[in-house]
């Protein structure tokens, strides 16, 4: 029990702080959050990405949070500067709650690591 205040804690600090500083104080809701993390890995945030390129860059994001589960590997980054990855395991069938916990605890994770939040 404790482990999810703790989560939904510090899913708080982090839709908070991102929204202060990418979206003028508007609640940013965890699509926008996954594409933001996208953006940051790609490292090309001084852009306009079309379409399918923020598909791509949700999907990298994605790979990049799933990563540390095992459920991903990082494989190269492409002439362009996209990171690759490939699957290791598939994900489990999860139903959408639980996927919605298991996307924010990898956020919570991945902005714990990168000291954005403490």
């Amino acid at each position: 029990m404790a482990r999810d205040k703790e989560l939904k804690a510090n899913w708080e600090l982090v839709v908070t702080k991102l929204s202060e500083q990418f979206a003028d104080g508007d609640t940013l809701d965890l699509d926008a959050i996954i594409y933001l993390i996208g953006v940051q890995e790609l490292g090309q945030i001084h852009r306009e990405f079309k379409k399918d390129e923020k598909l791509n860059l949700m999907h990298i994001s994605i790979c990049k949070l799933l990563e540390p589960y095992g459920y991903y590997e990082f494989d190269y980054v492409d002439e362009e500067g996209w990171p690759h990855y490939t699957v290791k395991e598939e994900l489990p069938h999860l139903k959408a709650g639980e996927q919605s916990v298991l996307m924010k605890e990898a956020i919570v994770n991945y902005f714990l690591e990168t000291e954005y939040i403490n």
